[in-house]
């Protein structure tokens, strides 16, 4: 590593081990159990544990990464991997699994460091890395809130790397390693599946496609998305476990929107059935107003089904893969559908949580932008980093949180200085008054959200519904860029 590297992984180590103080959520037990379950039970038993509410929900290959850390938690403290010790966070429990986050995020490290060397070790190249590194989205999430994000990120932009080398038999292995880690990533499924289909088992030999060798490129990606699948479900297919397993990593019953609504088309639809209901003065309002986890009812509009959200979510994906059809299909297309398709998801999908902005945010910070890219980079980037805020609720984070996405943000806006220009100038009018607009909505919502009065959860709209806006923005004009429809 050169001096500019180890700079930045230590002062981003730094500002990590700054935040260990901080609070935890639930999903520190969530993961602490987690680690108890592989540590004391026999993988027969892994998905049928439910001593906890927090049961393994994520697929076998995270157990096992679960089940390594476990190994070493042991000798920590073995209170950590006892079953029956639920909601303990003793001081060494809180650093074992803060250093756990800490440690697995040096995948994302290194592989942003094969991309910015890929592409040249250029000054914007490393400004990104250095984005995506230090971005709010892992330092709010998983270095405070708690998730292993970084680690699973890393993976996909490590994948990613491999792409932009042209060693995509690799690529897809990689990516279907990081489907057994988390389901998640399905969503960006689709743009791995037609960028590999024609760029790397669809071979043309002098204008004309050779049928011979394009299916034995087929079967040997096929065989090796299958032994990873095999590897990881294999064995709870061969107890007859597949149903349950299934079962949880597809909770259905729970309804259209998280807790917290994520800022997506839903946040708007939601929001919108609760100003009518209002309006045709509804006696009670649904559920979704109270932040419960259960099925959405709305009182106005029209129920939405998980159905209806995968067809609204397909058809949204129409751009990510229209930008794959190119005649002169380039890696840098891969990576320009992988953000359409994630984002298309992220607008449409079932049950979206907010934290999902990470899974566009990171591609999207690896891309070569064009000065419009750039523009919707910040856009977006800011307001889906701010609609995190309200995760970090406790008045110690009040500061810590403000300071880290006001610096962030004005990072983000510095590589937009263009042709001797500054970089608020290379905004647009309404995207100046849009960036504007968090300062009073910060106030509002976050130092004087008592102005409410007993409406509690009108804060968490106003930042779904205003940070929603900008993302749905974003991903007009980035649909629109990358398939050059303008």
């Amino acid at each position: 590593m050169d001096a500019t590297e180890i700079a930045l992984l230590v002062v981003g180590t730094s500002i990590k081990l700054l935040l260990w103080p901080a609070y935890h959520s639930t999903d520190f037990e969530v993961h602490r159990n987690w680690l108890a379950i592989t540590s004391s039970l026999p993988i027969s038993q892994w998905y049928f544990e439910n001593r906890s509410e927090w049961t393994l929900d994520y697929p076998p290959l995270f157990a096992w990464f679960e089940w390594t850390m476990s190994v070493v938690a042991r000798v920590w403290d073995p209170r950590i991997v006892d079953i029956d010790n639920l909601g303990y966070a003793s001081p060494p429990c809180v650093m074992f699994q803060r250093l756990s986050v800490l440690v697995s995020e040096l995948v994302l490290f290194m592989a942003l460091r094969r991309v910015v060397r890929i592409k040249g070790s250029t000054v914007q190249g490393r400004v990104s890395m250095a984005l995506v590194f230090l971005s709010p989205g892992f330092l709010f999430v998983d270095h405070v809130h708690f998730q292993y994000n970084g680690v699973l990120l890393g993976m996909l932009v490590y994948s990613i790397s491999l792409v932009m080398e042209g060693r995509d038999l690799l690529a897809g292995t990689v990516f279907a390693i990081l489907l057994c880690f988390k389901h998640i990533f399905m969503y960006i499924a689709p743009a791995y599946f037609v960028y590999l289909l024609r760029h790397y088992c669809a071979v043309y030999r002098n204008g004309s496609l050779d049928t011979r060798a394009s299916v034995v490129r087929v079967v040997k990606l096929g065989s090796m998305v299958a032994l990873v699948f095999a590897v990881s479900f294999g064995p709870f297919a061969m107890m007859g476990q597949m149903s349950q397993v299934l079962s949880r990593l597809f909770p259905f019953k729970r309804g259209l929107c998280h807790a917290f609504w994520a800022p997506n088309f839903w946040a708007l639809y939601v929001f919108a059935d609760r100003i009518l209901s209002i309006a045709m003065g509804a006696s009670q309002l649904a559920s979704s107003t109270r932040g419960l986890i259960g099925d959405t009812r709305f009182t106005v509009l029209p129920t939405i089904t998980p159905l209806f959200t995968f067809v609204a979510t397909l058809v949204a994906m129409a751009p990510a893969l229209t930008v794959l059809v190119r005649r002169n299909l380039k890696p840098e297309h891969f990576v320009q559908s992988v953000v359409l398709c994630a984002l298309a998801s992220f607008m449409f999908g079932w049950h979206v949580h907010e934290k999902a902005i990470i899974l566009v945010a990171v591609p999207l910070g690896v891309l070569a932008m064009s000065p419009r890219v750039l523009r919707m980079h910040a856009i977006l980037t800011t307001a889906g980093f701010y609609s995190l805020l309200p995760l970090l609720f406790g008045v110690q984070e009040l500061v810590p949180k403000m300071c880290v996405l006001g610096i962030w943000t004005l990072c983000s806006l510095w590589l937009l200085r263009a042709d001797g220009k500054s970089a608020w100038k290379c905004l647009s009018q309404r995207e100046r008054i849009y960036i504007t607009g968090f300062g009073p909505l910060f106030v509002a919502t976050e130092l004087v959200p008592c102005v409410f009065g007993r409406l509690e959860f009108l804060p968490l709209a106003l930042v779904s519904v205003y940070t929603s806006l900008g993302i749905i923005y974003a991903w007009i004009n980035l649909s629109f860029e990358f398939t050059g429809a303008i």
